[in-house]
């Protein structure tokens, strides 16, 4: 679980601990809201698929040349992982709004993960959203990366795409739900 999670976690249940002989009902809010908690942050391993991996959980938006956009719900796991193995050639904050993520074609503050595959470039883009305002990435330049790797997260939801080498094409669909790491994405 990421660290931001458990430390908002303990406070909730430290906070609510010391409130509940004074206020019964907002501990227990607290500890409701630490159990959300939880269950937003959940990291679950997963078994990687064969060929190219969605990067996220979340339901396809948009599948356009060799352009995938993901919208991650709030019930979906947000933790972002490697749609191949290669290289992390770039990591590339770019600022921007906070629009709702649900809206296609925002241009809000992104962090931008370029993997150089075997096969060819590959581009992972974690976008954030109104409420998602904080995009956490485990990868630096220059690091090699697994398929199926975690490479990041979106706090409390977003967007994220992926852009593919020439020659590859997406085998998933819009309105289609995928697991980061496991759902297959492309073929060549």
């Amino acid at each position: 679980m990421e660290a931001a999670g458990v430390r908002i976690i303990l406070l909730s249940l430290i906070i609510s601990a010391l409130l509940a002989p004074h206020l019964p009902a907002l501990s227990i809010m607290l500890v409701l809201f630490a159990a959300f908690t939880a269950f937003f942050f959940r990291d679950p391993d997963r078994e990687i698929g064969d060929g190219v991996v969605s990067p996220a959980d979340g339901r396809v938006d948009v599948v356009e040349g060799r352009r995938l956009e993901i919208f991650m719900g709030l019930l979906d796991c947000h933790v972002n992982r490697s749609p191949c193995d290669g290289v992390v050639v770039s990591v590339e904050h770019i600022p921007g709004k906070f629009s709702p993520a649900f809206l296609k074609g925002i241009r809000n503050e992104t962090n931008r993960i370029t993997i150089e595959g075997e096969d060819g470039t590959y581009v992972v883009e974690q976008i954030a959203g109104f409420f998602a305002r904080r995009i956490i990435c485990y990868v630096k330049e220059g690091e090699r990366v697994k398929k199926g790797q975690r490479i990041g997260m979106i706090v409390f939801g977003s967007r994220v795409t992926l852009e593919v080498p020439e020659g590859y094409r997406f085998v998933i669909r819009e309105g289609e739900r995928v697991k980061a790491g496991q759902t297959v994405a492309v073929r060549g």
